[in-house]
Formats: C-alpha cells, sequence, structure tokens
C-alpha cells in the first residue's frame, strides 16, 4: 500500500521561500518517477515538477527557475524547493508518484498525498 504524506507548506510573503517534504512508504522508493502538481481554487491540478527514476527533472515553465525537485533515497522523502515565490504560486500541493509514458511525458499513477496549502500573499 502506497502512502504519501505531504508538509511544508504554510503562508508567504511574495519573494519567499518555502520547501515542500513529501514522505512515501510502500513499494521501492526507486521504482517510480515522482512529480508535484498543485490545485487553486477553482481550477484544474497542474503539473509543477517532475523527476524521473534516473534523476532527470523537468518543470512548468511558470515555475521554471524558481522551483527544484529533488529526492533522497535514504529517508524515502521527495522535495519541492520553491524561491522567489508569487502571488499565483497560491495552492495546494500534492506529491504523486508515477511514471513516463513512450513519449517520455509524466503519468500519475493514483497514489497521491493529502496536500499542503501554500499561501503567498502581501
Amino acid at each position: 500500500q502506497v502512502q504519501l504524506v505531504e508538509s511544508g507548506g504554510g503562508s508567504v510573503q511574495p519573494g519567499g521561500s518555502l520547501r515542500l517534504s513529501c514522505l512515501y512508504s510502500g513499494k521501492t522508493f526507486s521504482s517510480y518517477a515522482w512529480a508535484w502538481f498543485r490545485q487553486a481554487a477553482g481550477t484544474q491540478r497542474e503539473l509543477v515538477a517532475s523527476m524521473t527514476r534516473g534523476g532527470s527533472t523537468n518543470y512548468a515553465d511558470s515555475v521554471k527557475g524558481r522551483f527544484s525537485i529533488s529526492r533522497d533515497s535514504a529517508v524515502n522523502t521527495v522535495y519541492l524547493q520553491m524561491n522567489s515565490l508569487k502571488l499565483d504560486d497560491t495552492a495546494v500541493y500534492y506529491c504523486n508518484a508515477g511514471y513516463l509514458n513512450t513519449g517520455g511525458a509524466y503519468r500519475p499513477y493514483n497514489y497521491w498525498g493529502q496536500g499542503t496549502q501554500v499561501t503567498v500573499s502581501s
């Protein structure tokens, strides 16, 4: 059984930073590609950052250069470092375990955490 628990959200002013963590339990951590999604009120969930099993990363254009996804297999944790936060980054952030399809695009398994709220406001 796969369980994901996100933490690290909070309220921050524009320009600030937060680091989100996602603690994983279940099958072998290295079996999955990993990603962070976010969902703002009234919008669809969107892919923010992903990491392949080999460690390659990909980012949405809106966060490129500001966000960084990483993982620590020793503690079964995936991170999202968020810098230079903007008002538009306000959302609930979700960790996800998934895979890459034959075209190299990230595809989520139905493994989601409860989400962690990030609020950017002045």
